[in-house]
């Protein structure tokens, strides 16, 4: 299977389970591992053959910017259903979510949390 990689989204959120992390956007930081078949694409050299990585990349922001969560594993399950609903070319996604300067009381660049989640056989394309 091929891949399409998105590394370093930036999106302010307001996800976590305490009361500042709701009221006071932080950063986050996605990254998306999407497998799909890039057969096509590679032949025509036609965008309408291939995964549009820059909607992918709005499905994250827009996850991340508009909903609330109180765990990064939720936050990285939203996104994956929403980049599989996106397209059905899509055969499985790798999301990595990456709170920054998270609120603990120790010196930490960053947590995460990644997943992989693939499409259901029976299901098939979109």
């Amino acid at each position: 299977m091929d891949r399409i990689e998105l590394r370093g989204l930036r999106v302010l959120g307001t996800h976590g389970v305490l009361d500042a992390e709701r009221t006071q956007p932080q950063p986050f930081e996605v990254d998306l591992v999407v497998d799909a078949d890039l057969r096509a694409a590679g032949a025509s050299d036609a965008l309408a053959d291939t995964v549009d990585y820059g909607a992918l990349a709005d499905v994250a922001r827009r996850v991340v910017a508009g909903e609330t969560h109180d765990l990064m594993e939720r936050i990285a399950e939203r996104v994956a259903e929403d980049v599989l609903a996106a397209d059905g070319r899509v055969a499985a996604v790798t999301v990595t979510v990456w709170k920054l300067r998270p609120p603990v009381p120790v010196d930490l660049d960053r947590a995460g949390v990644t997943i992989r989640r693939e499409r259901d056989p029976i299901e098939g394309p979109a």
